[in-house]
């Protein structure tokens, strides 16, 4: 029964919290309206998700989401730096390719996320195989450490969460 009614617990959570930050008050009618489209809407798109992601380790999604922030708050000010202070003839830009160890398509999909909100990179291509990311940095003097820190920083935690 719990199963019919909440086809996917953590979406009727998001949508909830998402709901009450954007009405930006805390009354009963909005919490009920809240749960209202956190109910609904998690059932009428269950049929679009007939292999629901498991989630390994739900708690590690916050620590994920805190480096994450983190991490864009730092990349603005370097790439705020290298716009406004790097001559172009010292930028470095290239081309990184990423080797996935991920194989669920939903952590692949935060990975290259993560990757493009981050300022001065984006994901630009996946490899045919689904095994690669094509990543562009903006500034990347070493590429190679641009690669082991997406695998070590980014990769491994979603590892953790979702495989």
């Amino acid at each position: 029964m719990l199963r019919k009614l909440f086809p996917h617990p953590y979406l009727t959570l998001l949508l909830v919290i998402t709901w009450m930050f954007l009405v930006n008050q805390l009354t009963l009618g909005s919490l009920v309206f809240a749960l209202i489209l956190g109910i609904i809407i998690p059932i009428i798109t269950a049929p679009y998700w007939p292999d629901r992601p498991i989630l390994r380790n739900p708690i590690a999604i916050i620590g994920y989401v805190l480096i994450v922030m983190y991490d864009i708050v730092k990349s603005n000010f370097i790439v705020a730096g290298i716009v406004l202070l790097k001559p172009n003839s010292q930028l470095q830009p290239a081309w990184v390719t990423v080797p996935l160890d991920l194989h669920s398509p939903e952590a692949i999909t935060v990975l290259a996320g993560t990757i493009t909100m981050t300022p001065g990179t984006v994901t630009a291509d996946m490899s045919g195989d689904g095994r690669a990311l094509l990543v562009h940095c903006l500034h990347a003097p070493n590429p190679d450490e641009v690669r082991d820190d997406i695998k070590t920083r980014y990769e491994a935690r979603l590892m953790r969460i979702f495989e």
